[in-house]
């Protein structure tokens, strides 16, 4: 499959639909899709008849998580133009309206990612949501730290990270995670007309309301991020990390899933 088939960007009145592709691979992420995604991103944004991004994933599952194989061959994460910083910082930054559909093992930077979307809508039966960080060696990024214990209170935070267990859908909604939560069957439909009602309100209301919100903890946002990654790329380089690589590959070739 072709980089640009790996996700796939389309327009729908005023919203860009980005769904993630690679279902063969659970859509783990690699560095083509972040590439395309951070494209996706950076032409809703400068387009001013689009006013909501919905993002969602093919097959089973929204995405399990970074591809580990593309990720262990991808220059230091804590440099400024790795793809991940650039994407993380960008998701953080967009001001327009972000919305996520999410379906089956939701992992690492899948579940992560979603701390920085306005609206989030789950299915009822499948979603699962795992931050498997620690049971790799590495730790959390996309500034979870600062953002999961002050969305979630720290027990629960703590929980969620330390433990790695699956929240699922009605726990996540209960949590604060989910805005709404829905059949399997009608995830993209329901998710479509909450977008299609996000666009109808006045844009430049919403970015401004939007900008109004995130701006007392943009630059602490950026700075957690930062400090993130430069551990993440420190624990990248331990044995424990090593160790559960090892482990991960070790698994049989039919797995499919990505990780962090």
């Amino acid at each position: 499959m072709s980089p640009s088939a790996q996700v796939l960007v389309a327009r729908r009145g005023h919203v860009c639909e980005v769904r993630l592709n690679r279902p063969e691979k659970r859509n783990a992420l690699n560095s083509d899709m972040y590439e395309a995604m951070l494209d996706a991103l950076a032409q809703a944004e400068s387009d001013e008849e689009l006013r909501v991004v919905l993002l969602s994933g093919e097959g089973a599952c929204f995405t399990g998580g970074n591809d580990l194989r593309d990720f262990l061959n991808a220059p230091a994460i804590i440099q400024p133009d790795h793809v991940i910083s650039r994407f993380l910082r960008a998701i953080s930054g967009f001001s327009k309206i972000l919305i996520a559909a999410v379906h089956g093992p939701t992992v690492g930077i899948g579940a992560t990612l979603l701390l920085h979307c306005d609206l989030v809508v789950a299915a009822a039966r499948s979603t699962r949501l795992i931050m498997p960080f620690v049971q790799l060696g590495v730790v959390p990024e996309a500034a979870s730290t600062l953002l999961l214990p002050r969305l979630l209170g720290h027990r629960r935070a703590a929980e969620a990270l330390f433990l790695g267990e699956p929240l699922d859908a009605q726990t996540a909604k209960e949590w604060g995670l989910v805005n709404r939560v829905v059949e399997d069957e009608t995830l993209i439909e329901q998710a479509r007309a909450l977008a299609d009602a996000a666009a109808r309100q006045p844009p430049g209301a919403v970015r401004a309301t939007k900008r109004l919100m995130k701006s007392a903890q943009e630059a602490e946002v950026a700075g957690r991020m930062d400090e993130e990654l430069k551990v993440f790329a420190e624990r990248l380089r331990s044995a424990e990390f090593a160790a559960a690589a090892q482990a991960f590959f070790g698994k049989s070739s039919t797995r499919k899933a990505g990780g962090t």
